[in-house]
């Protein structure tokens, strides 16, 4: 694959909106793209289009390059199939990552900086609801690329510099932090009303009391990822988050909706075989004979038994049969090419906000009504809803006794984890529980999972089979992803700067601010 070099992140935000055209999922958002030497003001039909755009092109540009081939195997929900394909031995590939750095700053970026330029205060087509629910989703777009990379370019993207300097990730959060409460705050004001982004609001269709909860879940995932880095202000940010309301239901859950100008990429992707089940999802899944497994993945053609194969096998390895794409579990049949314009694309479970409220109980923060252990419990639940489980099975899988299971594979894989889901007496065995479940609950949110994973250390992850990758070897954790070869040869001066704020060496192997 060969990616174009990124070049434009120092452009003014307007002159973006005009040299991107905004090509939207919505069909009428090119017609908006007008005289392309002049900057572009956006009315009320554009701002829509727009907000529509950012929301895809955040999810669906360089999808395959950005989640597919890095999180979803870092995160061991998926295993590489694909003989040539070698990040999943750790290999950081320039080209791939380049295209997924690009896909986002040069196609996503434009329009959602184009919809706040507009909507703010004095802006042409000023919106308050929609400026606050603009920048609920900017944090959204940004969180995995400052997780993936660490410093990036962020508060000066779209300023008309020619050089753009790296922002801190701790600034980067800080600001993620301010960003949410400033717009739940003002969003208060429209509690009980829709405003008026209406369908191109491919999530929520504009219900405020939606987008506040969104926010503030969003703003209690932040505590926790942070809360090793600095714990005074993750306590406070939580404690404040779950006040306001968090996600508490399925009925909340957030899925971008496809449709025919707005594909499900993940589903899009499966016709390509390059992924199916990992090794530790079945250890876990069969081990504690989840009713899930059958709504994530299929069986085998020709059987009725599901199988993952190891993360990290060589190109001889996945040469046998038995790690063949046909010999392994495929994802189920919602998540195949004929369902890419009808199966919605996972942003955010109300399960999610459970298992977090259980890890801020165990750290003693003030996370509502509950203990951790019914805030576990109620995570399971919230999850098995989503799927269609609920009754006397789901009962009897939250005060289950089984555990994972070794698995009788070529290279005698074994169990993943002893620990079962009933709820466990000790500490760290309650924190390994609520991360092994949110890992399940979270599926196939790939960037969150393996971001979670680098901080807790939980699930325990196998060791890949076979590493390419010298600063990381099979039994290391990839931390982060290296700076990209279009930054360096058209941002050389930011690179450094964002280099210098990492702290450490620009490999794959150096800790970000959070994680340290």
């Amino acid at each position: 694959m060969h990616m174009k070099h990124n070049k434009f992140i120092h452009l003014p935000v307007l002159v973006l909106l005009a040299t991107f055209g905004l090509l939207s999922c919505t069909k009428n958002f090119d017609e908006l793209n007008t005289d392309k030497t002049k900057l572009t003001e956006l009315d009320a039909v554009g701002v829509n289009n727009a907000f529509a755009a950012a929301q895809y092109r955040s999810i669906q540009a360089s999808w395959q390059t950005f989640q597919s081939l890095f999180a979803d195997l870092q995160s061991q929900y998926f295993a590489n199939v694909a003989i040539n394909f070698p990040s999943d031995r750790n290999q950081m590939v320039g080209s791939w990552l380049n295209g997924a750095w690009n896909g986002f700053y040069s196609s996503a970026i434009p329009p959602i900086l184009g919809v706040l330029d507009n909507t703010k205060p004095g802006g042409p087509a000023a919106n308050p609801a929609v400026f606050a629910i603009a920048n609920i989703w900017k944090v959204q777009m940004f969180l995995p690329r400052t997780d993936y990379w660490g410093p990036i370019p962020y508060s000066k993207v779209g300023s008309g510099e020619k050089s753009i300097e790296y922002d801190a990730q701790d600034v980067i959060y800080k600001d993620f932090f301010a960003t949410l409460k400033k717009a739940v705050d003002d969003l208060q004001p429209f509690r009980g009303t829709t405003v008026s982004l209406g369908a191109n609001d491919q999530i929520y269709q504009g219900n405020v009391d939606k987008w506040i909860r969104f926010a503030n879940s969003m703003r209690l995932r932040l505590a926790l990822r942070v809360s090793a880095a600095d714990a005074a202000l993750a306590k406070a940010e939580a404690e404040a988050a779950v006040t306001s309301g968090v996600l508490t239901s399925n009925a909340d859950d957030a899925f971008l909706r496809v449709t025919t100008n707005s594909l499900n990429p993940m589903c899009q992707a499966t016709a390509w075989n390059e992924f199916r089940m990992s090794a530790a999802m079945e250890s876990v899944l069969k081990g504690y004979s989840d009713p899930r497994m059958a709504k994530m993945y299929a069986p085998v053609p020709g059987t009725s038994n599901f199988k993952g194969l190891r993360n990290g096998y060589s190109q001889v390895q996945l040469g046998l049969a038995e790690n063949a794409a046909g010999a392994n579990s495929n994802v189920a049949n919602s998540y195949l090419p004929d369902f890419q314009f009808s199966t919605p694309f996972l942003v955010m479970y109300a399960a999610e906000s459970w298992f977090l409220r259980a890890e801020g109980a165990l750290n003693g923060w003030n996370m509502g009504t509950g203990t951790a252990q019914s805030f576990y419990e109620q995570g399971i639940r919230t999850s098995m809803a989503s799927w269609g489980f609920t009754g006397a099975a789901v009962d009897a899988y939250v005060t289950s006794n089984t555990l994972p299971i070794a698995l009788n594979d070529g290279v005698k894989t074994p169990a993943l984890s002893d620990i079962p889901v009933r709820w466990q007496t000790t500490a760290l065995r309650q924190r390994e529980q609520i991360q092994t479940q949110k890992w399940i609950a979270n599926w196939p949110n790939g960037h969150e999972a393996w971001a979670e994973y680098r901080r807790t250390g939980f699930p325990k992850l196998y060791a890949r089979v076979n590493s390419e990758n010298t600063d990381v070897p099979v039994n290391g954790v990839v931390r982060r992803t290296p700076y990209v070869s279009g930054e360096i040869a058209t941002n050389a001066t930011g690179v450094q700067s964002g280099v210098t704020k990492l702290g450490g060496a620009d490999n794959a192997a150096t800790r970000l601010w959070w994680n340290k």
